[in-house]
């Protein structure tokens, strides 16, 4: 009699049961997956944020070894590796791809990349920005940086 009471509650899960977990499973993901999305595009812009901080150290301390003169191209900070050894690259993520080309003056392209302003007598001579008019995740402009 024992044994035949054990056999019977041995029997498993009922599909009610199985369908709750599935659905369970289901809302969770529902859940994370648009979540890790957002944490991705936050850390290519902080990628991006990061390289505009280390071009702008390499350009003060150019500035400062050439007594008051900034290079006339992005390209004089990787001569010989003594300010960087590679010019870092900009993302706009969800706007503009991993670029690293430069584009020269005052005026923005809104093409990606980095703009760098080298434009004699200009009141922002020296000023790097990320090439990029959009907003941020934070609803900020990239070029505000």
């Amino acid at each position: 009699m024992l044994r035949r009471r054990h056999l019977r509650r041995a029997r498993g899960f009922t599909l009610v049961e199985l369908m709750i977990v599935v659905a369970i499973i289901g809302i969770l993901t529902a859940i994370a997956v648009p979540k890790f999305g957002s944490l991705l595009r936050k850390a290519h812009e902080g990628a991006a944020k990061g390289n505009l901080g280390l071009i702008r150290s390499a350009l003060i301390i150019y500035y400062s070894d050439m007594e008051g003169q900034y290079p006339s191209v992005l390209g004089a900070l990787t001569v010989n590796g003594r300010y960087l050894t590679v010019l870092p690259s900009a993302e706009a993520p969800g706007w503009h791809p991993l670029s690293s080309a430069i584009n020269y003056g005052t005026v923005l392209s809104d093409s990606g990349g980095w703009q760098y302003n080298n434009t004699p007598g200009s009141p922002t001579l020296g000023t790097v920005l990320v090439n990029c008019t959009h907003t941020d995740t934070k609803g900020s402009v990239w070029t505000a940086y």
